[in-house]
């Protein structure tokens, strides 16, 4: 038998009480060449025990003496099924003035933290280890549970399928789409990518662009009605949803705001990015993802966790640790230093410029712009400067004002900020790190966009954004410091 675990180079071992468990080990470490002495108080079992060629002894391991047995022993593993004998061999053990390495049976947590304090380096409590076989033996039942109803769905799926990101779709949700795309066409199921909105950060349009990846516009794709089967994959990001849409698949790492009847649902709040669970179902089907697939699942669960300095989980790593060989390196490093726009250069620009700034947090004004995702890029930008730790910048397109900001605070939640701040009048989302905002400019100024009162609508606008921003952050009381570029 085989337990998948590595032994060290340590030489020599004892195993005190040898019931199944100890039997077991026993008979691992020996496969493994290792020098393994047996010390059982059960005569018969310290017999049979010889009969398998196992070096085996008769002793109590409650008694002193055992500590003479193992004095020679490298690493002490007591295994009886009796805690309070365990706990005088380990007392024995170190009394006697023993610095082996010792591993024991505990029965519950307390008689764990009575071992640890005798001076127990490792304790092993059963219901805790079975528990965690349990949970991790139900986790990949449930993967292959949930792999079989989406094979059904796609398997039972006529003409097509139409995959939807959220609008204005990030690495995370384009990526999912892909890997649910490359599982559809195992199942000879063509599958358009469809999102609104715009792919405007530089860093998104080479994510598309080098990796070749298509999306379609839903303005420009056919009705939804005339597809087979419809896919929500991480939608709930950006907290819009067409209720009169019949979603056949949704799979997201965020719970639905409202009711989704979907034939198959896969949400998964303990992972910190959708690509996670799309590179699970790519195991679990057994599938080789290309290199693109592989590279842009990658790339969403970095850009999700921030190359896994937020929320990771152990399932985002054993991902990326799976995908990592299949991606192509050189080109992540050029979706990640995309050159910067001159429209993103300008609004940086009056970010800077018209920054201020209240304890740790900065808010500034980017005026009216052209494109409203330079707006995130700025934001991003401005949490490097020295004592920031809240950046949001705001500007003006199309009759509208849009917000973006970030936040490494790690007693805020800026997502919740923003929505305290904004939702009675605008969309407001997002989560600890980052948000968004969108509001009707009429609903500060009641005054029509025109080029005669730009400057007028810049300033009221700028006003009562500000004040809002800081009140919902706490600091509305504190000295503020509006800097310039120049310092002035």
């Amino acid at each position: 038998m085989s337990t998948g675990v590595s032994i060290s180079s340590m030489s020599t071992y004892a195993i005190l009480g040898c019931g199944s468990v100890g039997h077991i080990v026993a008979e691992e470490l020996a496969e493994e060449g290792k020098d393994v002495l047996i010390l059982d108080k059960d005569d018969s079992r310290v017999e049979a025990l010889r009969d398998q060629d196992l070096n085996a002894q008769q002793q109590d391991i409650s008694e002193a003496e055992v500590a003479d047995a193992v004095t020679d022993r490298d690493v002490i593993l007591i295994l009886a099924s009796d805690v309070d004998a365990n706990k005088d061999a380990v007392s024995a053990i170190r009394d006697h003035g023993g610095d082996q390495f010792i591993v024991v049976r505990a029965s519950d947590p307390v008689s764990e933290d009575e071992l640890k304090e005798l001076g127990a380096d490792i304790v092993i409590n059963p219901s805790t280890v079975i528990a965690d076989s349990a949970l991790r033996t139900l986790e990949s039942g449930e993967l292959e549970y949930k792999a079989r109803q989406l094979a059904d769905i796609l398997g039972e799926t006529d003409e097509s399928l139409a995959i939807l990101t959220h609008d204005n779709p990030d690495p995370d949700s384009i990526a999912s789409a892909v890997a649910l795309q490359m599982i559809a066409r195992e199942y000879d199921l063509e599958a358009d990518i469809l999102y609104r909105g715009d792919i405007g950060h530089q860093e998104n349009r080479a994510f598309v662009n080098l990796l070749g990846i298509e999306l379609t516009s839903r303005e420009e794709a056919r009705p939804l009605s005339e597809y087979g089967a419809v896919a929500l994959v991480d939608h709930m990001k950006s907290g819009d949803f067409e209720g009169d849409v019949d979603v056949d698949i949704f799979i997201d790492h965020f719970e639905p705001d409202e009711g989704i009847d979907a034939a198959f649902m896969d949400v998964r709040p303990n992972v910190s990015s959708t690509s996670t669970i799309l590179t699970k179902y790519i195991q679990e089907f057994d599938l080789s993802p290309s290199e693109a697939v592989a590279t842009a699942l990658l790339y969403g669960i970095r850009a999700e966790t921030l190359d896994f300095k937020r929320d990771t989980t152990p399932a985002d790593l054993t991902a990326a640790a799976y995908l990592y060989p299949f991606a192509n390196h050189d080109t992540l490093e050029q979706v990640e230093s995309p050159s910067m726009s001159p429209e993103t250069l300008d609004v940086l620009a009056e970010a800077i410029q018209n920054r201020e700034v209240q304890g740790s947090h900065l808010v500034s004004n980017a005026g009216f712009i052209r494109d409203r995702d330079a707006l995130t890029q700025a934001a991003s930008h401005l949490l490097n400067l020295e004592g920031i730790t809240t950046t949001a910048v705001f500007g003006i397109a199309d009759d509208k004002i849009y917000l973006a900001a970030r936040s490494k605070d790690i007693r805020m939640n800026i997502g919740k900020v923003l929505q305290d701040a904004f939702q009675d009048i605008g969309d407001a989302g997002g989560h600890s790190t980052q948000g968004s905002v969108e509001i009707p400019l009429g609903i500060f100024t009641g005054i029509e966009t025109s080029e005669n009162n730009r400057d007028t609508l810049l300033s009221l606008t700028e006003e009562a954004v500000r004040r809002k921003l800081f009140q919902a952050m706490g600091v509305e009381g504190a000295s503020s410091t509006s800097e310039s570029a120049n310092g002035n």
